[in-house]
């Protein structure tokens, strides 16, 4: 049996919680469609994944069909990763990607599993020890001020992560800087359908089916009704390409999955 460590603190040197004070105080943004305090926005996501967090691969399995393990093995290959290199895999939840790309990288390589929630931390690292996958290392960590030093990595991966981010830009530009020169950022994450029929037909799942596979299989329909409507609030294809382009991103480019449902954002350090 393969021992349980803790995970490294929520304040401690290689993780942190707090993300920097550069907005005003009384500044609101969304919550799903809700309006909030900027300031609170963090919190009630944390909530949401701490209600989700045992049931998050079932639910996943049953929201997407078993698609989100297409969605993943495309981003991987679109990665580029070779062994050697260093990736962090930001919202890394309970660690598809993390394992794959430990696969990628090898023994010489080093793959880590960022997560700001504990609870999905938690459970990331149980399924990965319960694999015996020992190598990836854990730190909980806000994707708007990554505690890493300029130019670690040479990949970064968000899947479906960026859009419960507080500061989306603030996050860009800390993935940037975390970079080396020559690195890529993969974004995974829901977007915009452009088939019509597809879109109406995935407004009604959304709003319908998905909160109720929520309350009979998690016991929460809240969460999974904030999910759907974090989707719809979340930029769409060409404004995220433009976003990651004012931090600083080149040769952005964007691949849309599932007829739009959901596309795999990509940029470069040079």
């Amino acid at each position: 049996m393969t021992e349980r460590r803790p995970l490294p603190p929520a304040n401690g040197p290689l993780a942190t919680g707090a993300r920097p004070d550069a907005q005003a105080a009384g500044e609101t943004t969304h919550f799903g469609y809700q309006t909030v305090r900027r300031e609170e926005k963090a919190g009630k996501v944390a909530e949401v994944f701490h209600s989700v967090a045992a049931k998050y691969d079932l639910m996943n399995d049953l929201m997407s069909l078993g698609i989100h393990r297409l969605w993943k093995r495309f981003a991987i290959e679109m990665s580029g990763v070779r062994p050697g290199q260093r990736v962090l895999d930001i919202a890394g939840g309970t660690g598809d990607l993390a394992r794959a790309f430990m696969r990628e990288v090898g023994d010489q390589g080093q793959v880590i599993l960022a997560d700001i929630n504990a609870s999905m931390l938690s459970v990331g690292r149980d399924k990965l020890l319960d694999t015996g996958e020992t190598r990836i290392a854990f730190v909980q960590a806000n994707a708007e001020c990554l505690p890493f030093a300029p130019g670690s990595f040479d990949l970064i991966t968000i899947a479906f992560g960026l859009r419960n981010v507080t500061d989306k830009d603030a996050a860009l530009r800390s993935m940037y800087q975390s970079l080396k020169p020559g690195g890529r950022l993969l974004v995974l994450e829901f977007s915009k359908p452009v088939i019509e029929p597809l879109a109406k037909a995935y407004d009604a799942y959304s709003f319908s089916l998905l909160p109720m596979m929520g309350k009979l299989v998690a016991n929460d329909a809240d969460s999974y009704r904030y999910l759907a409507e974090s989707i719809r609030m979340h930029p769409d294809q060409d404004t995220l390409k433009g976003m990651m382009e004012q931090a600083g991103f080149e040769r952005c480019d964007y691949h849309n999955l599932t007829g739009g449902i959901v596309a795999l954002h990509r940029g470069f350090r040079f």
